[in-house]
């Protein structure tokens, strides 16, 4: 089966919503982004979460005291995310990479939870330039990554941290941390984790 463009990427989320809604909200913030927290700086700073599907990181975040943004491309996710978590004080916003046109910085932190690896290898320089435009000096880029074979229901590729590295540097970020989370949370036994932390160069 060929894998699907961008637009049949949007189309699978809009499509599974519900059903990604009961999977992605029964695990925590604090699980999937164990080995990153210490990363956050102290609140209030502000944070942009990138691609932010049924809102449960963005609505965490807010918890914590950031005043958060959740940019989502899939209309059927946001007006989720709205629902799910109304009292969150989240800004929910339409936008999708590798442009999120409207999105203005800057931001203390740029939170991407498995949204990098669905970027084109031409989208990914532009997306990573995008990313350190919208950090302050200082601020820091959290990004997950899903490895292994990519299904075949939509586009997705199995990108190693060393070019998200890669990319990071050309823009003036330096890496902080590369972490192999190891076996999926939800027990996809093909399935494992990578998360990278990079942060914007000072002057």
């Amino acid at each position: 089966m060929e894998r699907t463009s961008g637009a049949g990427i949007q189309a699978y989320y809009a499509e599974s919503a519900e059903r990604l809604a009961r999977v992605y909200e029964s695990i925590s913030f604090e699980s999937v982004h164990e080995a990153l927290l210490d990363l956050l700086p102290d609140a209030p700073a502000r944070v942009l979460d990138v691609g932010a599907g049924t809102g449960r990181d963005a609505a965490a975040l807010a918890g914590r005291g950031f005043s958060v943004d959740a940019v989502e491309p899939v209309a059927e996710l946001r007006r989720l995310a709205a629902r799910l978590h109304s009292d969150a004080g989240v800004t929910w916003r339409e936008g999708a990479l590798p442009d999120l046109h409207g999105v203005q910085g800057p931001y203390d932190v740029v939170l991407l939870s498995a949204v990098w690896m669905h970027l084109s290898p031409e989208d990914r320089p532009i997306a990573m330039q995008r990313l350190a435009g919208l950090l302050v000096p200082g601020g820091t880029l959290l990004i997950t990554l899903r490895r292994g074979e990519p299904p075949v229901d939509r586009r997705m590729f199995d990108i190693p941290p060393e070019e998200v590295a890669g990319h990071g540097a050309e823009v003036g970020l330096t890496p902080l941390r590369i972490v192999d989370e190891g076996a999926d949370r939800l027990g996809r036994e093909a399935v494992r984790w990578n998360s990278v932390a990079l942060r914007k160069e000072q002057g």
